[in-house]
């Protein structure tokens, strides 16, 4: 055990995909600790290191697995880009299903081990830092700790939402989430000035695995023509698909995206332009779109620590340009350039524009007075109106039984929704 300090300390963890403005968060958290009389870690690379730890093998050791922060590694930090402390994607509750779960030993492991790691660090409270998995993870520590002894040691935790996907409940915007659209749209203004010159399409793939918040951004910043998001598979988009349980053998009716009508769809948008004599344009997917593929299309895709579809390796963007020109040779006989192009990952750390450093900023301070001032354990940090503080319950945010956080969907007819349709090419009625 680590007896090099006198006091409890704070731990600062990262966790899943970089995001603009994750500095401005861990900074202001870090440095808002400090000036209070705390010492301050940086767990290096998320749970990876506290999820294998052994205390027969020895303390985590600093500067490998941890650091701690120092007045020099606060400077300038806050607009700078990355994860100063690193990130990964392992995942310390994988296998825990259900509440029942949390009292298997076996199933728990991980977070007992995580659990010893930060006690014999002498951290008294952790800010976790992450998506919406992070978030599970971090419910999950709190609930194994809800169960350990009377008099065990506890670590206290909060949790800042980090998406550039915008699909979090109990938070208005994500930080990062309008650096991220504005890095994409100016890259879809490229691609359709391209468009132009060469008389041709583009089919814009975004990220934005469960909810359409990146895609339909972009689309309304960088003026794209067309934009479908997963909240749009319904009616005509929409096709039912009975799949199969590889373990239990049970069947289950399941909504897809029906491929062949999203095809038809940007094709009759191409032809309603060829009608008022514009021959390009661009065309905005959400990369969740592709888990909604018909199951012939992700047979041998992989999954990640989390369970979820390697959304990178299917290029949802490329098939569907590459299925809509021959659809559109087919229905005119004539050739049309389409082409499929992926972005996102390089808006993850790209340079953090003002409002997200500020509401970042705004975040890591409220994790220190989450726990430092209003003594809480197992809430997310929040705001609200004119960056106002709020601390949200994890309770409130993850499902009781599946004990998964719930994803934030476009509101299919709200203004947002209805924005992107209003400045999107109208397609004419059919008869």
């Amino acid at each position: 055990m680590d007896t090099s300090s006198p006091s409890p300390r704070v731990a600062v963890l990262f966790s899943g995909g970089p995001a603009p403005a994750s500095n401005a968060v861990i900074a202001a958290a870090a440095a808002t600790f400090r000036r209070n009389g705390r010492e301050v870690l940086g767990i290096q690379h998320g749970y990876g290191h506290l999820q294998a730890y052994d205390r027969a093998g020895g303390p985590l050791v600093e500067g490998e697995h941890y650091r701690v922060f120092e007045d020099r590694d606060l400077w300038g930090l806050r607009t700078t880009r990355g994860v100063f402390v690193g990130t990964g994607r392992a995942n310390p509750g994988k296998g825990i299903a259900t509440p029942a779960d949390l009292d298997d030993k076996a199933k728990t492991d991980r977070l007992r081990r995580v659990h010893e790691a930060l006690v014999d660090l002498r951290v008294e409270a952790l800010v976790s830092i992450g998506g919406d998995d992070t978030l599970r993870t971090a419910n999950l520590f709190f609930e194994y700790q809800n169960r350990l002894p009377k008099g065990a040691p506890r670590v206290r935790v909060v949790h800042v939402p980090k998406t550039i996907d915008n699909d979090y409940r109990g938070i208005d915007f994500t930080f990062g989430f309008f650096t991220a659209v504005d890095f994409m749209a100016s890259e879809l203004l490229n691609l359709r000035a391209d468009a132009m010159a060469t008389s041709s399409y583009y089919v814009v793939e975004t990220m934005g695995r469960r909810a359409g918040w990146l895609a339909y951004g972009v689309a309304i910043s960088g003026e794209a023509h067309m934009v479908v998001g997963v909240e749009d598979v319904v009616g005509e988009l929409a096709v039912q698909e009975t799949t199969r349980d590889p373990e239990t053998g049970a069947t289950r009716a399941e909504t897809r995206l029906s491929i062949d009508r999203l095809v038809d769809l940007i094709v009759d948008l191409v032809l309603a332009r060829e009608k008022r004599g514009k021959d390009y344009g661009t065309i905005v997917l959400a990369e969740g779109l592709a888990e909604l593929l018909p199951e012939e299309y992700l047979r041998n895709v992989g999954r990640d620590e989390h369970g979820h579809v390697s959304l990178g390796r299917i290029d949802i963007g490329k098939l569907v340009a590459s299925l809509a020109a021959e659809r559109y040779r087919t229905r005119t006989g004539r050739a049309k350039k389409l082409v499929g192009v992926q972005l996102g990952y390089e808006s993850r750390c790209s340079s953090p524009h003002a409002f997200d450093v500020i509401l970042g900023s705004q975040l890591g301070v409220g994790a220190y007075r989450a726990l430092a001032e209003e003594r809480l354990d197992g809430h997310m940090v929040s705001v609200s109106g004119q960056l106002d503080l709020r601390y949200v319950p994890f309770s409130q945010i993850i499902d009781p039984k599946t004990l998964k956080a719930e994803v934030r969907m476009i509101k299919r007819g709200s203004d947002f929704h209805r924005l992107a349709r209003e400045l999107g090419t109208k397609l004419p009625t059919p008869e």
